[in-house]
């Protein structure tokens, strides 16, 4: 049955209008973004679908044109719908991290590492650029690819730093695994950035890696001391 046809205020939209958004399953929420279905699957079946197949909104939501689009029924608009719905949220945790603000708050930082660096393919690396009062200048994606001491130049983020008067740094990266926990590798590169930033004075205040669902602090296990 359509969602049209369901009774006075079961469907999706009219929940949300009714109770709002927070009342909403994950399925539900789709439903509304997706707005139609298919022959013969409703928008909240193919909703269900879509977050089963590829194991959560998350997921689903980073999941490459190539990947979503050869699902029956999922075109190129569809696709559209949920890469707009996904740059949304990002927007949203960098308004939350914007210019300016000062980071007292641990968990903005995770908020926001994760919702740009999480569900990546491939390995990012980037700084979280800072003032003296550990207010947010910039975050720049520095490197892609295998990162390894190879392919981290702290002389790079040294320019950089400079170049964006930032008198600290938060170091951040990704594992495409989804495992957060730090290799020997990243502590050795870490170790080099580390070194290199105290010849110009600037504070390493931490190297956050990115895993799935969780973000491992340098800081915290006591790392960068």
């Amino acid at each position: 049955m359509a969602i049209k046809d369901w009774p006075q205020g079961e469907g999706p939209r009219e929940k949300l209008l009714l109770n709002g958004a927070g009342q909403l399953s994950d399925a539900e929420l789709l439903a509304v973004i997706l707005r139609n279905g298919l022959a013969g699957k409703n928008a909240l079946e193919l909703s269900r679908q879509l977050i089963m197949q590829f194991g959560g909104l998350r997921k689903l939501l980073s999941a490459s044109k190539q990947q979503v689009c050869k699902i029956n029924g999922v075109g190129p608009v569809k696709f559209a719908q949920l890469q707009a719905a996904a740059e949304i949220s990002k927007r949203i945790a960098r308004e939350n991290l914007q210019r300016g603000q000062i980071l007292t708050n641990p968990d903005l930082t995770r908020d926001y590492l994760m919702r740009q660096l999480a569900d990546r393919s491939y390995e990012v690396f980037a700084l979280l650029l800072l003032d003296n009062q550990h207010r947010v200048i910039q975050f720049v994606e520095l490197f892609r690819g295998t990162i390894n001491a190879a392919s981290v130049y702290p002389r790079e983020v040294v320019s950089l730093v400079l170049e964006k008067g930032a008198a600290a740094v938060i170091v951040c990266h990704n594992h495409p695994s989804g495992i957060a926990e730090p290799s020997q590798a990243d502590r050795r590169i870490t170790e080099r950035i580390k070194n290199a930033l105290e010849t110009i004075d600037v504070s390493l205040l931490d190297h956050m890696v990115v895993g799935d669902k969780e973000i491992v602090s340098f800081a915290e296990r006591g790392w960068l001391i």
